[in-house]
């Protein structure tokens, strides 16, 4: 008898459980998960983790660490390895051909990863960060992201990534983030029209649609012209990190692309979306009230305008003493209410003036406000009140600008769950040579 299925995931930088909500909501089942903040005593993000989902399977230390004593916190097998990392620097510092393998120089939490990977060989993986990793450093554009692809190759994995902008999705909060999946080569094999994998049958196309029509060349013929890909990445990360972008201004990796054994594909894709369009008005219409701390004062309001509005004017380095002109655009002030919100960033908290913090004209009262922190975890598609555990409205702002939109997550984590029924089933395309 065959056994039923399982659809276990492993969560690695799991913050205050953004991926694991989306996740859940898709059919998948979170065993483990580790949170570990090194800057801090308090571990604020973990201690909320575990007030929503219970202390079962959740390890608060540091990941490396775990890694190198894997007997006394064995991370349990699973289906699914997921997490959001930073960006970082992924320098690779050994060859392939030593006998310790490939070590990083910096970007530590990607080797953490990778370790993992090595270590569980879990047939599927997503992972989520900044889209800047696309194009970083500015020394070698596109290196980073081409370590990460090379390193995948390297362990047997295909990869298919996309800049989302969840707004473009309806959800109401424009954040840019770039995902990265991956399915292991010999568990679900590959079929060989990268086009198609990347506008339609792929996990990121099923669960956000593109438009079709810009695919070069188009799908109707694909399979019928060579396969020629954009980029051939070398097999050794080694010689990616020594050798890559060395040279170019811009980075060769487009919003979308698709990657298997060091070949790749990348192109801009357009959203194909045509549902609802939530706003930042949706979700400010649900607070009934607002603590009188969020209201800006009327002698404050000049200095949140100039933070807000255009300048050009005459600065002095304190460092060196040097006279520059400085400039920069107007923003929307007050932010509207009939669009999606802009970015939550870690800095949102807090009653100082900010250029970046949104400031709204109260819809009850007319009066100029920061959002709450309520109103800050539905723009990411948490439940109200999610991160009310004890800490601080500053710190529950920083944790929604480290976190992820959870709609985006559910949608890709039913595409991912859909791909691993059929490779049960054996129904899933498999590779054909070129």
């Amino acid at each position: 008898m065959t056994p039923a299925p399982q659809y276990r995931v492993a969560e690695l930088f799991a913050g205050v459980g953004g991926f694991r909500l989306g996740l859940e909501d898709a059919g998948w089942s979170v065993v483990w998960s580790n949170q570990w903040e090194p800057s801090t005593r308090t571990q604020h993000a973990s201690e909320c983790y575990v007030e929503r989902f219970g202390p079962d399977g959740h390890v608060c230390d540091d990941i490396s660490a775990v890694i190198r004593d894997p007997e006394s916190q064995p991370i349990p097998d699973h289906e699914l390895l997921v997490g959001g990392f930073p960006c970082q620097d992924y320098s690779v510092a050994k060859p392939l051909s030593q006998a310790a393998g490939i070590q990083g120089k910096k970007g530590v939490l990607w080797w953490s990863i990778y370790d993992v990977l090595d270590q569980k060989r879990p047939p599927f993986v997503l992972l989520e960060n900044v889209d800047r990793l696309l194009k970083s450093p500015a020394s070698q554009r596109g290196r980073d992201f081409a370590v990460i692809l090379s390193c995948l190759a390297q362990l047997g994995y295909v990869v298919e990534w996309r800049v989302v902008n969840a707004a473009d999705y309806g959800f109401p909060q424009r954040r840019r983030r770039v995902f990265i999946y991956a399915h292991r080569l010999d568990h679900c094999g590959f079929q060989w029209k990268p086009m198609r994998r990347m506008y339609v049958e792929g996990v990121m196309a099923k669960a956000l649609p593109v438009s079709t029509s810009e695919a070069s060349p188009p799908l109707e013929v694909e399979g019928e012209l060579p396969q020629e890909p954009d980029i051939e990445l070398d097999a050794d990360p080694f010689v990616v990190s020594e050798t890559f972008g060395i040279g170019r201004k811009t980075s060769p990796f487009a919003v979308a692309g698709v990657m298997i054994e060091g070949r790749v594909w990348t192109r801009r894709v357009t959203p194909a979306y045509r549902g609802e369009q939530l706003t930042l008005g949706d979700v400010v219409a649900k607070t009934e009230s607002v603590p009188d701390k969020y209201f800006v004062s009327g002698d404050r309001v000049e200095r949140w305008m100039y933070l807000k509005g255009p300048k050009s004017e005459p600065r002095i380095d304190k460092r060196t003493g040097h006279q520059y002109s400085y400039s920069e655009g107007g923003m929307a002030f007050p932010d509207s209410l009939e669009n999606p919100s802009r970015t939550i960033l870690t800095g949102e908290g807090g009653a100082s003036a900010s250029r970046f913090k949104h400031i709204i004209e109260d819809p009850l009262t007319g009066r100029l406000r920061r959002l709450v922190p309520e109103e800050l975890e539905e723009l990411n598609g948490f439940p109200r009140g999610w991160t009310d555990t004890g800490m601080s409205d500053g710190r529950r702002a920083f944790m929604m600008g480290n976190a992820l939109v959870v709609g985006v997550v559910a949608r890709i984590g039913w595409a991912i769950k859909a791909e691993a029924e059929s490779c049960l089933a054996g129904t899933a395309p498999r590779d054909d040579a070129p």
